[in-house]
């Protein structure tokens, strides 16, 4: 009876890694749509803004019920006077931050623990975070709004962003960037199918006394968690030394920056390359994370009533029935920029795997510099169609930053850590979330107290953003392989590997393709058709652009 207890006492638990290592006749082509069903879920991050001008009104419901003299303290807890904009914008801002802190605090532990036992965490942390947040709207409590959708929500972002990274790039060593590409791609895209969601749900439940909200972060919150846990048990690792068949690794000789060792995660951080690359990754986003903050007023403020064929008449001169209608236009131009950022993190990571990551981090900063610096000239020109394309084409290079990067610091550091080392360099995001929108908000607010006329307010700002790039560029051409003395050595690397369930031998041990299977379908289709009908309702909005 001892005996028994003792051996299955030692039997992996149903999240654990070693539960889920995969055997003879696995497709790894199931791991994609797995990772792409959480982050499609907490790609919603960039749709949150659908919320926020019903929840000012939450009491009020056909108007703001308004308290002018209310304290930031008075409105974390007031139950009478309806919550500010500004004061829910730092939802989003808590949760940038909870996800690279989340990201940097738990890669460790994700990398021990495996990617299903943090795909489940994030799940209930995320669906967990609008249930939480359903109630602090229905009993109107700022603060656990706060603390449900920005906290426990951001840590639900880090864990589910960075939970398939390390997999997939052990499942698709000869492609790396197209595997990490796929998944990130649905973390561009998830607020192309939950906005629209948001919006249906809210107008099913509003009444004479609710605008709907808290119902529908309840209904959504659920859908969440079912969707994310599908993906969570979905995931399969390979198992050590596993490579697919026919594959060579590529010769330093002709990569000179892919490594063909490891850095351990207590090293990487001591390296001069994880400092450059987060340095390049924070100019990036920076830049693009501060146009897509300001994407909707930049657009009507520069080109004003040349949006409704009334180029003589500025935004200020615009009367309240045009600009509600270049407001519904500014929407399509933010609703385009989603598509592109999520079409991007695809196309770029792609690409990486033929340019290499260090040339296309290059692209990014080049074209990016070119068509910043354009932008005020396009805009001068008053051409819309132009303009558009340009941040279209920038947006996509925003999105591309984060897809390739986890390939770059396989490349760089190894695939033994590069979960937890993808989610250190995250902080990065967090800085940029704070400095991008800061600058372009900050620089638009002087320009217009200056009397500076709104459509010449962003001229300058293109510029100190093309001055971000220029220092991401600098940044990225000083990235060099590592030193060898970083490197584990055989033993070290040996030691971190299980062999009690894993064939020690290299090869691909019957698993890889499989061939086309009706599992492989049913997953691609249940993840594919919500992300392309979301697709099509984004162009639907964004055709009016250029009707």
């Amino acid at each position: 009876m001892a005996a028994a207890s003792t051996t299955s006492d030692l039997e992996p638990g149903l999240l654990d890694r070693e539960r889920i290592i995969a055997k003879a006749g696995f497709n790894r082509w199931l791991v994609p749509p797995a990772a792409l069903a959480i982050h499609l879920c907490i790609g919603m991050s960039y749709g949150l803004s659908v919320f926020w001008l019903p929840l000012a009104q939450a009491l009020g419901v056909s108007k703001p019920l308004t308290c002018p003299d209310m304290s930031l303290a008075q409105e974390l807890i007031t139950r009478s006077c309806d919550w500010r904009v500004s004061s829910l914008l730092v939802t989003f801002e808590l949760g940038i931050v909870c996800l690279g802190l989340s990201a940097a605090i738990f890669g460790g532990w994700l990398e021990r623990a495996g990617p299903r036992h943090a795909g489940v965490v994030a799940a209930i942390c995320w669906g967990g975070g609008f249930l939480v947040a359903a109630l602090a709207v229905h009993i109107h409590q700022l603060w656990l709004f706060w603390l449900g959708l920005g906290v426990l929500g951001g840590i639900g972002l880090g864990l589910g962003y960075i939970s398939p990274v390390s997999t997939l790039i052990k499942w698709f060593p000869d492609r790396r960037g197209m595997a990490t590409g796929m998944a990130i791609m649905g973390f561009g895209g998830g607020a192309m199918i939950g906005s629209p969601l948001a919006i249906l749900l809210m107008n099913h439940f509003k009444t004479d006394h609710s605008v709907g909200v808290w119902e529908t972060m309840a209904v959504m919150g659920c859908i969440y968690v079912v969707a994310m846990l599908c993906g969570a048990f979905g995931y399969r690792v390979p198992p050590d030394n596993w490579k697919p068949d026919g594959w060579v690794p590529a010769s330093n000789r002709t990569h000179a920056l892919i490594t063909t060792g490891n850095v351990h995660l207590k090293n990487a951080h001591k390296t001069p390359q994880f400092w450059l690359i987060w340095i390049a990754l924070w100019m990036n986003v920076s830049a693009g994370i501060g146009v897509l903050a300001m994407a909707s007023p930049m657009l009507q403020e520069i080109f004003g009533g040349s949006l409704i064929g009334q180029a003589g008449i500025k935004f200020g001169d615009l009367n309240t029935a045009q600009h509600a209608t270049i407001a519904a236009i500014a929407g399509g131009f933010v609703s385009l920029l989603s598509l592109f950022n999520s079409g991007g993190r695809f196309v770029w990571a792609s690409l990486s795997d033929h340019l290499g990551r260090k040339v296309t981090y290059f692209c990014f900063f080049i074209l990016g510099m070119v068509l910043y610096s354009l932008a005020p000239t396009l805009a001068h020109m008053g051409s819309i169609a132009l303009f558009v394309a340009a941040f279209c084409i920038i947006i996509s290079m925003y999105g591309g930053g984060f897809s390739t990067l986890p390939a770059y610091l396989a490349d760089i550091f190894g695939t033994q850590f590069v979960g937890a080392i993808h989610g250190r360099a995250l902080t990065a995001w967090s800085a940029a979330g704070i400095l991008g929108p800061v600058v372009i908000g900050y620089i638009r607010d002087v320009q217009i107290a200056a009397g500076v006329p709104r459509a010449l307010v962003y001229d300058r700002t293109m510029y100190i953003l093309t001055g971000f790039l220029l220092i991401g560029l600098i940044a990225n051409a000083l990235v060099r392989p590592v030193a060898a003395k970083w490197l584990m050595r055989d033993d070290e690397l040996a030691a971190l590997q299980s062999t009690k369930s894993q064939a020690p031998a290299s090869g691909s041990h019957g698993i890889g393709f499989g061939g086309f299977s009706i599992a492989v379908l049913i997953a691609w289709l249940a993840v594919g058709i919500p992300f392309l009908l979301g697709v099509w309702n984004t162009l639907s909005k964004a055709v009016k652009l250029f009707g």
